[in-house]
């Protein structure tokens, strides 16, 4: 009867009431998890992106040392110095690529935007607000009018 009596439910619900400590520590613990799951989801995105980088450095770096040899090889035969300026803008491109892959690019973007988070908030609003409970349920009504209106078009 002691698991029965700490479980009490609200009147025609069926679930137990917020203030049972134990159903506050479930839904901490879940929500816990929820937040670890997606932090562990970012990171595996943003490791990703920095793997898509370094693979597209890679890339860039033997077109960049084919540029030079071959750039290389035409001046010394033509002596003409503006053979060498297609490699100044993309010396640039590889010293991007160069930071974002092995550098502390991805540093440098994190504290930018801590400082956005903690000295222009006004920025970080959506346009409109946050999307209400109302306002997603009338979007979803509209769309299923519009599939019984239109079928064809789904």
């Amino acid at each position: 009867m002691g698991a029965t009596a700490s479980r009490k439910k609200t009147p025609g619900s069926g679930h137990p009431e917020h203030d049972d400590p134990a159903y506050r520590r479930c839904q901490e613990l879940k929500m816990e998890r929820w937040i670890q799951m997606h932090y562990q989801i970012k990171q595996r995105e943003q490791a990703l992106a920095i793997a898509q980088h370094r693979e597209l450095f890679y890339w860039l770096g033997g077109f960049y040392l084919s540029a030079i040899y071959g750039s290389a090889s035409y001046y010394q035969r033509t002596k003409r110095l503006s053979v060498l300026a297609p490699l100044l803008p993309l010396s640039f491109v590889m010293g991007y690529y160069t930071d974002w892959a092995y550098g502390s690019k991805l540093h440098r973007i994190q504290a930018e935007a801590n400082m956005i988070m903690e000295h222009e908030q006004e920025l970080l609003h959506w346009p409109g607000g946050l999307p209400s409970v109302a306002s997603i349920d009338e979007a979803r009504m509209e769309n299923e009018m519009e599939k019984k209106m239109h079928p064809h078009h789904m």
